[in-house]
């Protein structure tokens, strides 16, 4: 009887200690996050102004400007990049969850894992071997350079969404009649359209933060506003280098602000995708 009661002891206790230490790891993990979005806001908000996102930027010696060429050129490249690898990554996940045997869907899954893993400066040399060089630097290499990144990310997510819509769904329409690509198109897209938005918006968000692969494909660019995607265009994580590059204590300003402009942009995208999930989540399991 002593035992029984030392071992419940022992038992309570040791989970006690599992549970205190999954929830300090769980707020450091937050605490991590309010640190860092924190230290954004209150250095970048001082810089912050409305003339610093609808401005270009002003010669050397001056003071003022700001960072509109580069907010138009990063919403191009990552439109642009988005174009390529969101259709392409949705195909190869139905194609490899639907269709594909089973050895193709694991040398393919297992390609797209280790396409993830790449660095994206290998990412960026490689595009500009392909594209840059005995060319010129542009926003479309740059977008190629993203769309390879986005590429596993979106295939990935959409494979991992088709799996979960259940089979009875495919069975009933498979039971009157209908071809496995009119089952695939009618009913288990509509179904599974709210998660691949939420893959799409994680590989945008994933993509608008990269600079390595900008800087051998897009980076020799111009002051001026710009839309032409042959030309290289400058981006936010681009200009946030580049102003701490410079030995100037103004520009470390408007770094922070660049920076605060970006992590709202990519907090915004990942609630927005959060959001999502839920939705899709919440429609597949009625």
């Amino acid at each position: 009887m002593l035992r029984a009661t030392g071992r419940a002891r022992r038992r309570k206790l040791v989970n006690r200690l599992a549970e205190s230490f999954a929830t300090l790891a769980a707020l450091a993990a937050v605490a991590v996050l309010a640190l860092v979005v924190g230290s954004v806001f209150l250095k970048g908000v001082r810089a912050l102004s409305w003339e610093f996102v609808t401005a270009t930027p002003v010669t050397f010696g001056e003071t003022g400007g700001g960072i509109a060429h580069a907010i138009v050129g990063s919403a191009l490249i990552v439109l642009v990049a988005a174009a390529i690898a969101v259709p392409v990554g949705v195909l190869v996940a139905i194609y490899v969850t639907e269709f594909a045997p089973m050895p193709v869907r694991r040398t393919v899954r297992l390609a797209l894992d280790v396409l993830n893993g790449v660095p994206s400066i290998v990412i960026g040399i490689f595009v500009f071997a392909l594209l840059v060089a005995g060319h010129h630097q542009s926003a479309l290499a740059g977008s190629v350079a993203l769309a390879v990144i986005m590429l596993p990310l979106v295939a990935r997510s959409t494979q991992e969404v088709l799996r979960l819509v259940p089979e009875a769904l495919r069975e009933g329409s498979t039971a009157l009649g209908v071809a496995r690509w009119r089952t695939t198109i009618g009913v288990v897209m509509p179904t599974v359209l709210g998660g691949i938005l939420t893959g799409a918006t994680l590989a945008v968000a994933r993509a608008a933060g990269e600079t390595a692969p900008l800087l051998f494909t897009c980076s020799v660019t111009t002051s001026q506003v710009s839309w032409q995607p042959t030309e290289a265009l400058q981006s936010i994580p681009l200009t946030i280098f580049q102003f701490l590059e410079s030995p100037n204590p103004d520009d470390h300003a408007k770094a922070w602000a660049a920076s605060l402009v970006l992590m709202t942009f990519v907090l915004v995208l990942s609630l927005l995708s959060k959001a999502l999930l839920a939705r899709s989540r919440r429609k597949l399991s009625r």
